[in-house]
């Protein structure tokens, strides 16, 4: 029998004489071996069942549906049914009303110019590309409005996307990857929000248009940067903001955005599809009302199914940054283009925001007159800017469900319409929403409407409000 040290001495000869080749090929074979070893004596038997059984096992075995059942009385199936146009009075289930609940800001939904433009492009291009636009979907109005809006918002380029919510639900994670940073208000729309799952970014949400919990947020991830400057040097970081927050009505305070984005070095990316059309002396949005320096704003989006009133959305901003999502927006090299007659009628759209620049002030002139008149509601209190075309009214008394407090505004709505005012309750996806707000019925402010009519949609939602709550206890 072989002593210890003459086995010793001949493992150190082999080892000397073994290429590092051989010597890993034997380590990964040995390290191969030992777990197949292991897993055997790991791995459980499989039980088999008789055949009486099997049978028996797949009798009682009951698949889940594909479509889960929905109670009868789900909001989802309570429909509304709109007959005729949809402008400064729509008819609701044979209801003429006057129109509270559609964001048709400036009123250009029923405008016979752009209608007209629309059905000329409808003739001459048919309803669609079927195509998205890096492929055989671009049309000559395409390139036409793209370069328009970069002209109109002072940007050096523009790319259009088929839907608003697509917009920035694309840009952001054309931009923001895994392991960016990116700061964001917590009140931030529900598109905003998938664009930021979509990134799988480290996210920080503030507090809602609270630039010092923001500077609170940036400061610490500052702190935390000079500990590991070798992986804060490889790490982007974003800023995302609304500039109305359609979930409040409220402005964002833009100039203190800027100075911390200067301050901590981050892209900021401003959703201005409220404000488009609306703030601003020629409409620019919010950049142009606070006189921010444009290029301050890495990417401007805005949807062009408010005060355009047509459907689709677009991003702005320098070349290169614009030219990025051509390859890398999924909602651009995905989704088939805008229609061209849609793509007319935003250009159309932008030929009056140019030749009546007087229409945005109109239109701030309504929004600060229902402002005013929100006071009078005995059983709301309101929030929103008085130069915001979106208000929110909430319940004053405070109610411990939020489905009971949904309900109760969904029943006003409802009487509402039956009484001739048209307004809604705010949908949210409370299941999913980030920080879903609480119930409140959402008021639009159009250009169209005329004093007296703003009088009588409170005066009916005085009275709806008083007789539903009255019955509710």
């Amino acid at each position: 029998m072989m002593n210890t040290p003459y086995i010793f001495n001949e493992i150190y000869y082999i080892l000397q004489k073994s290429s590092p080749f051989e010597l890993t090929l034997e380590a990964l074979l040995a390290l191969g071996l030992i777990c197949i070893v292991f897993y055997k004596r790991t791995t459980k038997k499989i039980r088999h069942l008789a055949p009486t059984a099997e049978e028996d096992v797949v009798a009682k075995w009951v698949p889940e549906p594909l479509v889960a059942d929905v109670p009868d009385d789900h909001p989802a199936l309570k429909t509304r049914v709109v007959s005729g146009p949809v402008g400064k009075t729509v008819t609701v289930d044979g209801n003429e009303c006057i129109n509270m609940a559609t964001h048709n800001y400036l009123g250009l939904a029923e405008d016979d110019d752009i209608k007209q433009a629309a059905v000329k492009s409808l003739r001459k291009y048919g309803v669609g590309s079927c195509g998205p636009r890096g492929f055989y979907g671009t049309v000559d109005v395409h390139l036409e409005l793209e370069e328009r809006l970069a002209k109109f918002m002072e940007a050096e380029e523009a790319v259009v996307y088929s839907y608003a919510f697509s917009t920035i639900a694309s840009a952001i994670p054309a931009y923001a990857k895994r392991g960016d940073l990116v700061f964001v208000d917590e009140c931030a729309n529900f598109a905003i929000q998938k664009g930021l799952d979509a990134s799988r970014s480290k996210i920080f949400y503030y507090k809602h248009n609270d630039m010092d919990d923001l500077e609170r947020l940036l400061a610490k991830q500052q702190a935390e940067d000079k500990r590991n400057p070798a992986k804060a040097k490889k790490t982007r970081r974003f800023l995302v903001a609304e500039a109305i927050y359609i979930n409040t009505g409220e402005v964002c305070p833009l100039p203190r955005l800027v100075e911390l984005r200067e301050r901590y070095k981050l892209r900021l990316f401003l959703d201005e599809s409220v404000s488009f059309g609306v703030l601003g002396e020629s409409g620019r949005g919010l950049i142009e009302h606070f006189n921010v320096d444009k290029t301050q704003v890495d990417l401007v989006s805005a949807g062009l199914e408010w005060s355009a009133a047509t459907i689709g959305g677009f991003c702005a901003g320098s070349s290169f940054i614009v030219e990025h999502q051509r390859l890398s927006g999924l909602g651009y090299c995905f989704s088939a283009s805008l229609p061209p007659l849609l793509a007319q009628a935003a250009i159309s759209a932008l030929d009056r925001f140019e030749a009546e620049p007087r229409i945005f002030e109109e239109l701030r002139s309504r929004c600060r007159t229902v402002s005013e008149k929100l006071p009078t509601l005995t059983h709301f209190q309101s929030r929103g800017d008085p130069l915001s075309p979106v208000k929110h009214l909430y319940l004053k008394s405070s109610y411990d469900s939020w489905t009971k407090e949904k309900m109760l505004l969904d029943n006003i709505a409802t009487q509402c319409i039956e009484n001739g005012l048209a307004v809604v309750a705010a949908e949210y996806l409370e299941a999913m929403e980030k920080n879903c707000p609480r119930p409140s019925i959402r008021l639009t402010v159009s250009r169209l409407l005329t004093e007296k009519d703003i009088d009588d949609a409170f005066r009916i939602l005085e009275r709806v409000s008083e007789k539903i709550l009255a019955s509710a206890g």
